[in-house]
């Protein structure tokens, strides 16, 4: 069995969806396989557009907090959210968007960044990969 990591990205606030990346890819450069499931908030993050979008969990002062973050990590030479999904995707990572979280909330096939979904499933398909995975996380 091959040593894997399967994420659950249920928050689309900035700083988590960027943990969650950050991880996926350690974990794919270190040979790992990885899985990002995303649900509820964290699909709202694989809209068309939606990677610019979303508030920090914490300190987010109406906007400035994010303004703030993003200017520290861009002197720091921290990769967009863009590039880290990038990356992920070319790195072999797998993305599972939860058709249940799409059915609720009203999230059409159409409104996702089709290019990076490689599966839609509801928990089953978390269930399934999360049993193969040596680490699971819940971000």
């Amino acid at each position: 069995m091959a040593e894997r990591t399967t994420i659950v990205v249920a928050s689309g606030d900035m700083d988590k969806l960027y943990s969650a990346l950050i991880i996926a890819n350690g974990a794919l450069s270190m040979g790992l396989e990885a899985s990002l499931y995303f649900t509820f908030w964290g699909l709202e993050r694989l809209k068309r557009g939606g990677l610019e979008k979303g508030a920090l969990s914490k300190m987010h002062f109406l906007g400035l907090g994010k303004l703030f973050m993003t200017s520290r990590m861009k002197k720091a030479n921290v990769a967009s959210l863009e590039r880290l999904m990038r990356d992920f995707k070319e790195l072999g990572g797998k993305i599972i968007a939860c058709d249940m979280t799409m059915e609720i909330m009203g999230v059409s096939k159409e409104s996702l960044q089709q290019d990076l979904i490689d599966e839609y499933g509801a928990v089953g398909a978390y269930i399934g990969d999360a049993r193969q995975s040596n680490i699971t996380l819940f971000i």
